[in-house]
């Protein structure tokens, strides 16, 4: 492990992409941690790279495949040996597809729960491995509507999502006794996104009034559950808009 005289902390994000993931990278950045961001292809992270470092923050873009356990270890053994500690961990790959149950092929249904349930179970595995020495650290697993309950056409998502939740219960209960503090927020809502901008107009035309929520918001909470002290931490959360039905 890199020398950590300096006493820097790093956080990974895993699927950092242009709105959730990537306001989480740049909320912990302001506050000094060297984000380690990832996404299947690195040079979709330079804009979010150059934004975090024009801002005066470090981080650093991975072009990786969670779904891929020697590129996971890989990934976690480079950024403790040559970055920093990795003292919180985000797990924020979505894989939200939408298929009728007959139209649901067995690459579909395996590739989304690879992507959504698999990945996040390879994170924490190699997260959990480097933080028990040192008794401390943060993994978030972000959860979604389909975490709670499954609807037409999301048997897929559904299945995966559910599976991550299970998983992120498993371990905190395994990790919380041993310092690490595991939580899974469920986001139940259209978060402000391009996709949502130009596939839901109609949805959209709700952000000024509060109506789908802000990635920046989403990751203040995240923040919010790093910095809980032990004897009040969280495991799970929703966060919705005021006007989403629940």
């Amino acid at each position: 492990m890199k020398d950590n005289k300096t006493g820097k902390k790093a956080i990974l994000v895993i699927g950092a992409g242009d709105a959730t993931g990537g306001a989480i990278a740049k909320r912990f950045a302001r506050e000094g941690y060297i984000a380690c961001v990832t996404r299947r292809q690195a040079e979709k992270l330079a804009p979010l790279v150059d934004e975090i470092k024009a801002e005066g923050g470090e981080a650093h873009g991975f072009g990786s495949d969670a779904r891929k356990e020697e590129e996971m270890v890989a990934l976690v053994a480079q950024i403790e040996r040559d970055i920093a500690p990795i003292e919180v961990a985000v797990f924020n790959i979505g894989a939200n597809v939408r298929f009728s149950i007959t139209e649901t092929t067995a690459r579909v249904y395996f590739k989304v729960w690879e992507m959504a349930c698999f990945g996040g179970f390879l994170m924490g595995r190699e997260t959990a491995k480097v933080m028990l020495p040192r008794g401390r650290g943060t993994i978030i697993f972000t959860g979604a509507t389909a975490s709670l309950r499954g609807r037409d056409g999301y048997a897929a998502f559904s299945t995966a999502k559910q599976g991550l939740r299970a998983l992120a219960q498993s371990m905190g209960r395994e990790l919380w006794p041993k310092g690490i503090h595991v939580a899974h927020p469920v986001i139940d809502g259209a978060i402000d996104t391009e996709f949502i901008r130009t596939t839901f107009p109609e949805r959209y035309a709700l952000k000024e009034q509060g109506g789908i929520l802000s990635p920046e918001a989403i990751a203040d909470a995240y923040w919010q559950i790093h910095m809980q002290p032990r004897n009040a931490w969280t495991h799970e959360t929703e966060l919705r808009p005021w006007m989403e039905a629940w």
